[in-house]
This record gives C-alpha cells, structure tokens and sequence, in this order.
C-alpha cells in the first residue's frame, strides 16, 4: 500500500500544479535544413489545450455565409481542467477555404504554410476583450485562407486590425516551401479593437527561436521583402510613452514586451538553442540580448529538433536537479535516479531547485506539462499533398515519438480525435498513452529515461526511414491517382499512429512492473 500511495500522491502533485501557456518554437530556413525543407515548430506546452487534431477539408461556402469566431474560456465542468470555447462574433466567410491540420493551434494547410507558436503576454494593460479574433482562431483562418507565408502574416495582420485581437501577445512562426516568418502581435488595450503587428523574415541560411518573449527588435519598412507591420505599429507605442523617437530607433520587443528581455525562463532558452546549433558563437548564457536569427554549424533536420526539445539543461551549470545527490555504495556522490526535471513548480522548494518563471528561474526546453509538439516540413521538392508533412508528438518532448502527418491525408485514426481532456483518463485517447508514460518515468528519470530511449530511438529511426520511403512512392502515385494516393497516406498514418501508441502503453506497463518496489 505504501507504494500505490506514494505514486498517488506524486500523480496529484503532477496533475494540480499551476501551468503556463508557454511554448517553444525553432524555425528553419531551406538552406539551413538538411534537405531545402523549410521548417517550424512548436511544443504546445499547456495541460489545459485539447489533446486531439483532425484533418480539415477544403470547402465551398455561399454568398453572404457567415463564419462564427471563437476564444478561449477556461472550462472545468469536464473530468480535468481544459480550455473551452466562446462565442466573439461573426465575420464573413470565405467562398473558398482550404484543408489543413488542426491541433489546438492550427499547423499546416494543403498549400504547406505551416505555422508554430508561442506566447509572450506582452504589456498588461494591451489586453482587450472587445476584439473577436483570438490565437488559437487566427491559426485557423490563416491556413483556410492564404497559400503562402507571406499572405498568411499580411491577410491575418488585415483581420485582427479590423475584427480586433482578444488576447494577450503572441508570436506567430509562419511558413511555406520557400519563405520562414515570426509575426508578433499585441491588442490596443482595454474596450479597444484592433491590434499592432510586427512581421520579419528569417534568411534561408539561418535559424531562429522564440521562447514566450518577444523577438523582434528594430523593423526597416523600406524592406518590405524582410519587415511588415500594421500602420500604428511606431505610433501607438509613442503614443503611450513606450518609444520616443529622442531616444533611438524604435524596436518592437522593447516597447510591447520589455520583461521578456530581463526573464531568464526565456532568454536562456534562446541561448540554449542557439549554442546547441552554433556552439562557436559561444554566447553568453546570462545575456538579455541575442541575435534574431543564426547561421546553423549543421544543416538541421526534424530528428535534430527532436533531439533539442528533450533538452533540460542536463550537463551545463542550470541543471535544475544537479544539486539532488546521493551517496553509492563506493562512497561517490552521483545524482540521485529520483532526480528530474519535471517537478512542478509547486515541489521545487522541497529541493531547493531555482525552477519556475521568476527573473532567476530557470525553465528548459523540455516540460512535462507539453500537450503535443509539432515539428512541421514545407518541401517544395515534393507535391503539396506530401512534401508537407507535420512530425506531431504527445506530451512531455523528452519523452514522446512523432508520429508524421501529412497534409495529403483526409481522415485522422479516431485515437488521435479523441480528447483526453474531455474524456479523463481513456485508452481511446492516444494522449493518455504518452502522458501516463511521462508521468511514470518522472518518478524515477535517471533510471527510466535510459529505458524509454532503448524503445524510442530505434523506433523513431525507424518511423523517419518508413516515411522517407513513403514520399517518394505517394508522390509518384499522386501523378496518376491522387484518390490511391491519398489512401496510401491515410493507410501509413493510422498504421503509424496505433503502432507507437501501443507501443507507449506497452512501455507505461513495463516501467509499472519493473519499478513498483523502487519508487
């Protein structure tokens, strides 16, 4: 009984810590992949999102159709806390819209505009409730109704300033086969509608990060190929006393977002994945200040950023739990099998860790409150049905396998639309299978992990070679039998997607036996 209890009491202390919306994104240039992809991401790190994705299909509608917009409400009627919906109001709807894939955050549409995102909040006093167009929404309008990156930044900067933005700040990674895009946005403030916008452009060689702060910092709109923005961009800064014009040029992140150049949950995360891509920049950990964009050591591929998601720090001197020790039988100090990096926020002072959202607090890559992570792939090389592709994993990032998605599909296994935030605990839901996992190896991660990475890795390997080999046969058939095609590519997914998820629960009851006397 002591050991049930023990585990219960950890699950509690995992499931009713505070959460934050507050999410990763790495984006990739095509010359700065390894292939010419063009690619971003984004590690939805909140427990509160939906854990389900669908296909959506293309779409006619009639003259004078309206579309009812959406934002988030927090909703914990269900069996866990989760985010509901609520109604804003309408806007008139396309006669035309197109296919993508929809997470909770939209992710790629059929014309492979892929986009990531990650929240910045931005000034207190910019949020406004009178707008109707939230986040999570305008993902979704953006791949219904643009073909391109830029298209996307420029139609969605056009809504929200029309329609108004009803959220706090956000960064929005946009792109297509050709182009990689960050487009940051703020609201007006309180009864305001509209918003301010900025946009720039990665170059193709280089890759860029965005960690819940603000990263763009002087814009040049006599460069309209790199910089876009809403007209009040300069203005409604100056304004509100954020920019004089006296004191230097005017740079976007210090004016809506000056904290998230002083929050070391932020920055160092950018610096984390910078140096991790371009050790020889040799840049300083403790700096406030980085580049927007890096030329990469290596060209990147999506096993790459899967590699740097699962990254906690381990190894440099913000290892949260390099200080939890124990003493072998030799006598050694070594670093206890119970420590982890997945503690919530609420169990770091039991160990005296430095981890959480404060000025000092440290914060890395990898959160065991992650919903789904998305590594997505723009290939101008390959048709549009199958050169995009999203790499979409469940849970904790250090953890998961990525199971690949294709824009190409036109219906998802029903494990992968179903919510286990709606349904609690469910082995109809494929989330569960990875979540259950996650939260069993954090109770013993420096034994667990070498166990979960003997199953992952390999299968992970596998799943890349498998779908490699799948582009080029569906990208051939596409040419004759677009409809055989599509099949090919439903067929692979489902197969895919039951296939680790079994294996996930196969690997969650192998840890349960294995360690039920050790916790």
């Amino acid at each position: 009984m002591k050991v049930v209890s023990g585990l219960l009491l950890a699950l509690v202390f995992f499931f009713s810590a505070p959460t934050a919306d507050a999410c990763t994104c790495i984006t990739v240039g095509k010359k700065a992949s390894a292939d010419g992809s063009v690619l971003t991401s984004h590690t939805c790190d909140s427990h509160r999102t939906g854990s389900d994705i669908h296909a959506i299909p293309r779409a006619t509608h009639k003259a004078g159709d309206k579309l009812t917009l959406t934002k988030r409400k927090k909703d914990d009627d269900g069996p866990m806390e989760r985010y509901g919906r609520e109604k804003t109001g309408e806007i008139p709807q396309a006669t035309e819209t197109y296919g993508y894939l929809a997470p909770a955050y939209a992710s790629m549409n059929e014309f492979q505009v892929a986009i990531g995102e990650s929240t910045f909040e931005g000034r207190k006093e910019l949020k406004s409730d009178k707008g109707l167009i939230d986040c999570e929404t305008l993902t979704r309008l953006m791949l219904e109704r643009a073909k391109t990156a830029r298209e996307a930044v420029i139609l969605g900067g056009a809504l929200i300033e029309k329609h108004g933005w009803v959220d706090v700040g956000e960064v929005l990674t946009i792109t297509d086969p050709n182009e990689a895009w960050h487009m940051e946005i703020v609201g007006l403030g309180k009864d305001q509608v509209g918003a301010a916008w900025a946009a720039q452009r990665i170059p193709d060689d280089h890759i860029s990060v965005v960690a819940n702060a603000s990263r763009i910092g002087k814009i040049d709109l006599s460069k309209p190929d790199w910089f876009l923005a809403s007209k009040n961009v300069t203005s409604y800064a100056e304004k509100n006393g954020w920019w004089d014009p006296k004191d230097g040029e005017f740079r976007f992140n210090y004016a809506y977002n000056p904290t998230g150049r002083t929050s070391f949950s932020c920055t160092r995360r950018e610096w984390r994945v910078f140096s991790l891509l371009a050790p020889s920049l040799k840049l300083d950990p403790n700096s406030n200040e980085f580049p927007f964009s890096i030329k990469p050591e290596e060209k990147v591929t999506p096993l790459r950023i899967m590699e740097i998601f699962r990254d906690t720090y381990e190894g440099t001197p913000f290892d949260m739990t390099k200080n939890i020790t124990v003493t072998d039988k030799e006598g050694k100090c070594k670093k206890s099998p119970l420590a982890n990096p997945f503690m919530p926020y609420d169990m770091n002072p039991l160990f005296n860790i430095n981890g959480g959202w404060g000025d000092k607090g440290e914060r890395p890559l990898a959160r065991w409150y992650a919903m789904y992570v998305t590594i997505t792939q723009s290939r101008s090389f390959l048709p549009d049905q199958v050169g995009g592709r999203v790499w979409f994993g469940y849970s904790n990032p250090a953890m998961t396998t990525y199971v690949p998605i294709y824009v190409g599909v036109t219906e998802l296994p029903a494990i992968y639309t179903t919510d286990g935030r709606t349904t609690g605990f469910s082995r109809d839901s494929a989330w569960w299978a990875f979540n259950r996992l996650a939260t069993i190896a954090a109770q013993r991660w420096g034994d667990m992990r070498k166990d979960i990475a003997e199953v992952r890795d390999p299968l992970q390997a596998k799943i890349i070679k498998d779908s490699n080999e799948l582009d080029k046969k569906a990208a051939e058939v596409f040419k004759k039998d677009p409809a055989e095609a599509r099949k090919m590519l439903n067929q692979f997914v489902a197969e895919t997607a039951k296939s680790v998820t079994d294996t996930y629960w196969s690997l969650g009851d192998h840890l349960w036996n294995r360690y039920d006397e050790k916790w």
